[in-house]
């Protein structure tokens, strides 16, 4: 199999036994396993979780390296240091806190072996709360880079989770850049611009830890703004239409700012998620 990174990040609110069941998700149970996972601590973390990260590193010696910032720069950021600092073409993402189905890597690299003309491939993702086996949802995307172009119109049509992808159609348009929750989306936009293909897997490639409230927190300006910015990058380079920023404007305005936070959940579990 080709040689790959892993890029993922920990801050100081992150949970150490989350962070060693993803570890193990990647480094125990997987078919094929990383070459490397580029772990960037975004600021100080309390010494429980130092010492989780020494551990590892202890155990895995040069598969672990570990990139320290001395504050909090956010996710965007810690990404785009662990992309420009990831030794491997073929970089997976993945969260401090989710779990790699055992094959999800194999699956993954078989495809873009297959497919060299595909800068990047996603998956499937489920969801659970406290424990893996309490799956309460799953979130589909389309399949093909036709089918995910026209996705992206109204809603990200990867789970940046369980992306895999070449860094160099990554650093050729800018890498991560900061974009509040919605780095991996403006990141996907100016790949679409750049004329990079796209797919996903059929398969669940990762298992999401999610929490009763997530959906729920989905709402207010900041995030509309966030989203609704996104859609005016995408009007401005002529990738929707005035009528597609129109009818994402009004969802979005009424999802997250008029919904009160419990209806906004329902919605969310509704409507963007199918019933497992």
């Amino acid at each position: 199999m080709i040689k790959f990174s892993v890029c993922t990040s920990v801050y100081k609110n992150d949970k150490p036994d989350f962070v060693r069941v993803a570890l193990d998700s990647m480094l125990e149970h997987q078919s094929v396993k990383p070459n490397e996972i580029v772990m960037v601590q975004d600021g100080s973390v309390p010494d429980e979780l130092s010492n989780l990260l020494l551990e590892y590193k202890d155990k895995y010696g040069k598969v672990l390296k570990i990139i320290r910032l001395d504050k909090n720069e956010g996710l965007g950021n810690a990404l785009k240091i662990g992309v420009e600092n990831a030794q491997y073409d073929i970089i997976a993402r993945m969260d401090s806190d989710d779990l790699c189905l055992p094959d999800r890597f194999e699956k993954q690299l078989a495809y873009l072996e297959a497919h060299p003309e595909v800068d990047i491939v996603g998956g499937q993702m489920t969801e659970f709360i406290d424990t893996p086996d309490n799956i309460i949802g799953r979130r589909v995307v389309p399949l093909t880079n036709d089918e995910i172009y026209q996705y992206m119109k109204s809603r990200c049509a990867l789970n940046h989770v369980t992306v895999m992808f070449r860094k160099e159609a990554v650093m050729k348009v800018g890498n991560y850049q900061d974009w509040f929750w919605n780095e991996d989306y403006y990141l996907w936009v100016r790949m679409m611009k750049a004329g990079c293909r796209f797919a996903n897997i059929p398969n669940v490639a990762v298992n999401v830890r999610s929490g009763a409230d997530q959906f729920a927190r989905r709402g207010g300006k900041k995030y509309f703004d966030s989203e609704i910015g996104i859609k005016k990058l995408m009007l401005k380079e002529g990738m929707i239409t005035k009528w597609d920023y129109i009818v994402n404007y009004v969802q979005r305005f009424i999802i997250q700012l008029v919904l009160p936070n419990s209806i906004r959940g329902w919605v969310f579990r509704t409507f963007a998620r199918k019933k497992v």
